[in-house]
């Protein structure tokens, strides 16, 4: 079912990946964090934040392990939306969980406080990831001052 959700993610078919996942009753053993990425990866694709944010969430809600890649589709579905807000919940879950971060979530969470006007959310996930081993790029630097 998981390689059914990625075709359609891959077709831009995010209500049929939507289906498929809801088909597979999240919570049971076999929706794992691969179905919830596939699932909220075309979300993302689809421009469908708010059904990427509620999959993060039901994701935490049923105890379904996480890593950067798990999170990086539902993060970048809010930056794109300029749902800071969203994003930063994302984050900061899985900055509690300590999940290790990689560019693209970072970066992504640095330019939706970016577009939200938020420059000192910004610069405080800067300093924040400016501390680890991460290696930050151009965009991360870029966006971080606006």
């Amino acid at each position: 079912c998981v390689a059914a959700i990625s075709a359609c993610e891959k077709a831009g078919e995010w209500e049929k990946a939507l289906q498929l996942f809801a088909a597979m009753a999240p919570g049971l053993a076999g929706c794992d964090k691969i179905a919830y990425s596939a699932s909220m990866s075309a979300c993302e694709k689809g421009s469908k934040w708010e059904n990427a944010s509620q999959l993060f969430g039901l994701m935490l809600l049923n105890k379904v392990e996480f890593d950067a890649i798990a999170c990086s589709s539902a993060i970048r579905a809010c930056e794109k939306a300029g749902e800071w807000e969203n994003t930063l919940q994302i984050f900061d879950s899985m900055m509690q969980d300590q999940v290790e971060l990689d560019t693209v979530v970072v970066n992504a969470a640095i330019c939706a406080c970016e577009k939200g006007g938020k420059w000192k959310s910004a610069l405080q996930l800067f300093s924040e990831v400016a501390e680890s081993k991460l290696e930050l790029s151009t965009p991360t630097f870029s966006a971080a001052i606006g």
